[in-house]
């Protein structure tokens, strides 16, 4: 038996190779105390069974993330099935049967750095699309922008983020999905909205991070998601070269797109504790999640997180800032990494293609929301 992580987003270290379960280990972000996303390769005879079992499990950032956990696998990269887990509360274990010699292991389907190279030279292929690079990251990656439709000629503006927290890597399969819906010919309400909407659009916030295997933070250990107040070149450029784009062209809805490793359900944050939170954040906040739940089975109200109080929202976050600085709807939408249980699948859980399928289904409420201004 082999083990390696030796490429992008790879994360694991063994421990014990001798023993039964082999003992893993997942590395901590650079400068920081999270870790959660692994990603590996067993190589070994086909025919043969391979217990497994991650030692620091229940130190994770989010251990309640591993209950009812099933483990991602895939032997060509494409294709991602999952293998069921158990977790006693400290260690995860779970057992892979190799029907071809080598499988990958993920805590969720990757989108590696290729794919997303790929994804932006697809796009900026479309007449509509405009690839702009804002700069740099700490490891020298381009932070790029995609802007859909015309801004000299557009009557609304709606950004759309993913992956601050690199591990979540549902958020970028998102992205894409969207972008392909975005920028289909014969989709009447893709065409409908690039009629007076232009998109500005950043499928992925934190390369550093994604490439080097992290689940929550960049290059420096920070964690993007609480920069938005002061950002720093030194600390956070994602943040601040995203953040003075916002300030240059404005904005009217703000999405930024994430995961979530304990809740199985699709649902939104809003910015209901920021200072000047009003009516008018309400109404938007109510038309937009009326219309996707209308359009999507996949999301759901019900359930989510804990609403702020007036006034004590966490400024530092993205969708506070955004909805406190631009005066309008801005959310924050968490998808599993586990599966939905509303409507759960029993071979790939929450998977890619749900993911674009939601993206697919967004379109309506953005368009909804945007008649209402």
């Amino acid at each position: 038996m082999y083990i390696t992580s030796a490429f992008d987003s790879g994360n694991i270290e063994v421990i014990n190779a001798d023993s039964s379960p082999v003992e893993l280990a997942i590395r901590q972000d650079n400068n920081s105390d999270f870790y959660q996303w692994f990603h590996f390769r067993l190589e070994g005879e086909v025919g043969e069974s391979y217990p497994l079992r991650i030692v620091n499990a229940g130190k994770a950032a989010y251990p309640e993330g591993w209950e009812n956990y099933r483990v991602c696998a895939s032997y060509d990269r494409q294709n991602w099935f999952r293998i069921g887990a158990n977790y006693d509360g400290q260690t995860l274990d779970f057992t892979v049967e190799l029907d071809q010699p080598s499988v990958y292991l993920a805590y969720f389907a990757p989108f590696s750095w290729d794919r997303h190279l790929d994804m932006l030279a697809w796009a900026q292929s479309n007449d509509r699309v405009h690839l702009e690079s804002l700069g740099k990251t700490l490891d020298g990656r381009d932070m790029t922008l995609l802007t859909v439709g015309d801004a000299e000629a557009a009557k609304h503006r709606a950004w759309m983020i993913a992956r601050q927290h690199p591990g979540e890597t549902m958020a970028e399969w998102f992205v894409e999905g969207f972008l392909e819906t975005l920028l289909d010919d014969a989709n009447p309400a893709a065409q409908s909205l690039l009629a007076d909407t232009v998109f500005y659009i950043v499928p992925n916030m934190n390369p550093d991070g994604g490439v080097r295997g992290h689940l929550r933070t960049n290059a420096a250990g920070a964690n993007l998601n609480r920069e938005w107040l002061n950002p720093s070149m030194e600390r956070s450029p994602e943040v601040y070269l995203v953040r003075e784009k916002m300030l240059e062209v404005g904005g009217d809805i703000f999405l930024d797109i994430h995961g979530d490793e304990a809740l199985p359900y699709n649902f939104v944050a809003a910015c209901e504790g920021v200072p000047g939170y009003d009516e008018r954040h309400a109404r938007l906040e109510e038309t937009f999640k009326r219309a996707f739940e209308a359009v999507s089975p996949d999301f759901q109200t019900e359930r989510g997180y804990d609403l702020d109080k007036p006034g004590e929202a966490n400024m530092t976050v993205g969708t506070n800032w955004c909805g406190h600085q631009f005066r309008t709807l801005a959310l924050t939408l968490e998808m599993p990494f586990k599966d939905n249980d509303n409507l759960p699948d029993p071979i790939e859980g929450w998977s890619p293609a749900r993911c674009q399928q939601l993206a697919r289904d967004i379109l309506f409420p953005i368009r909804e929301t945007l008649k209402t201004l």
